[in-house]
């Protein structure tokens, strides 16, 4: 009897071929290479967004750039001028500078002003008590509405000759004045608008002071620490980069102050450039005189100023700024 062996034959894929398990294992490493990359569908979502980004960012800085070395009048079209719109804004312009100077005034007096009664009001607004919420809907109200052109018209009432703040002086014995039409306090009126828009800032701080850990006010309670030394030593500190926030925050949006401006003054930044703010310049020069090539210089001047201050807060920010580590 022959015994027939039977050896297993190995069939060997041919060249070039791959074998169904490294097949499978090439579709599932396509198929997450997909799922984490997405394909082209978060394009498709983004398409929108870089739309604005490109259409209605990057375009128009570019083109306003290029309107700055031009002089165009919105008429007819743009004439190369070179730099003879930044020659004349730094050597040849009076009302520039009374802009400049009322800017400054404006942001040097507002922010701290704001921000510190901001603070102030955060800090008695952090606390447990019944209808808290209330409250702190209605100290934030004003920064809804603050930049409403209806209470820019108010506030001029307010301020003018036969306003209410002369009536309230009046129960004093004080003879007012228009507050408004005074060249040294007309500004100030603007100041004490933007600083009674405090909402905004008091938020982001309320929100710091929540984060704020309690056991080092209870070890500075049971060490017997004042509660003015507990602030400046405790709370102002760990605050610090809340501050800091606010200050870039609040610093920006006072270089682009433009409707108080526009409507206390009816449009002229007067009385003698007093309220002439700078964002009100540039629209003036722009829409009013249609110098948009000059208007457009003076839009890249203030972008270099605010971005100039923003990098000096940046850097300082170093040397009084408090973080975690």
């Amino acid at each position: 009897m022959t015994t027939a062996k039977t050896d297993r034959v190995v069939k060997e894929p041919p060249a070039g071929a791959t074998p169904s398990g490294s097949r499978e294992r090439d579709r599932m490493r396509r198929r997450l290479a997909r799922r984490r990359g997405g394909g082209w569908w978060p394009y498709l979502f983004l398409a929108p967004w870089f739309v604005g980004l490109f259409g209605l960012t990057i375009y128009p800085m570019l083109d306003s750039l290029y309107l700055s070395f031009t002089k165009f009048d919105l008429l007819t079209p743009p004439q190369w001028a070179g730099t003879r719109n930044y020659e004349k804004m730094f050597a040849d312009d009076p009302v520039f500078w009374d802009s400049v100077h009322a800017t400054l005034v404006y942001v040097a007096v507002s922010v701290p002003l704001k921000l510190a009664l901001a603070l102030g009001v955060a800090m008695l607004l952090n606390r447990d008590l019944k209808g808290i919420g209330l409250y702190r809907a209605a100290f934030y109200l004003p920064s809804l509405l603050g930049g409403a052109v209806a209470v820019a018209i108010v506030w001029r009432q307010v301020f003018g000759g036969d306003g209410l703040f002369n009536d309230f002086l009046a129960w004093f014995g004080i003879q007012g004045q228009d507050w408004i039409s005074s060249p040294d306090s007309a500004l100030y009126t603007l100041v004490l608008l933007a600083v009674w828009q405090f909402g905004t800032p008091m938020v982001i701080f309320l929100a710091g002071l929540k984060q704020l850990p309690k056991d080092v006010y209870e070890a500075a309670a049971i060490d017997g620490v004042t509660p003015v030394t507990r602030f400046f030593r405790i709370t102002l500190p760990l605050l610090t980069p809340i501050v800091f926030f606010n200050v870039v925050l609040q610093i920006i949006d006072a270089f682009k102050t433009f409707t108080p401006a526009f409507v206390i003054s009816n449009g002229s930044g007067g009385p003698l450039n007093s309220t002439m703010l700078y964002s009100l310049y540039l629209y003036k020069k722009g829409f009013t005189d249609l110098q948009m090539g000059y208007a457009s210089a003076l839009a890249w001047v203030l972008f270099l100023v605010i971005a100039g201050f923003t990098a000096v807060n940046f850097i300082a920010s170093r040397y009084w700024v408090h973080y975690d580590d």
